[in-house]
């Protein structure tokens, strides 16, 4: 089972920008899904970006659209959450997930909800202030 590293999470103020990474231990097998989702204390863990392997293409929810992107560098094994623009209302536990035994045909989107990934890394704290 791929077990995910995140790192990167910290303090910004706003307007900052801050990089997430996710290192899975392992290489994926192509048509995999990998997302960060975000949680804040008493609500539901928000899906915010998704990209498939091998080609690496990347989709962000409207919560961030214009502001975060998703990368993959293939070579590292790694992906990349990079934050620009950060608002306070960005503070939150963020989470790399790995949708591992579901293959995903390049015509079709990752899945969006949290339900649908089967493994997750630890979670690292963003926090931004006004």
């Amino acid at each position: 089972q791929v077990q995910l590293a995140e790192s990167g999470g910290g303090s910004v103020q706003a307007g900052g920008s801050l990089q997430l990474s996710c290192a899975p231990a392992s290489y994926p097998p192509p048509g995999r899904c990998f997302a960060w989702f975000r949680q804040v204390p008493g609500k539901e863990r928000e899906g915010i970006a998704f990209i498939r392997t091998p080609t690496n293409l990347g989709s962000t929810a409207d919560s961030v659209k214009g502001r975060f992107t998703i990368d993959r560098d293939s070579a590292k094994n790694t992906v990349y959450l990079q934050m620009n623009t950060v608002k306070p209302e960005d503070t939150a536990m963020y989470y790399c997930a790995f949708l591992a035994d579901t293959y995903v045909a390049v015509t079709s989107a990752c899945p969006r909800g949290a339900t649908q990934y089967n493994t997750w890394g630890q979670g690292t704290q963003v926090t931004v202030s006004s």
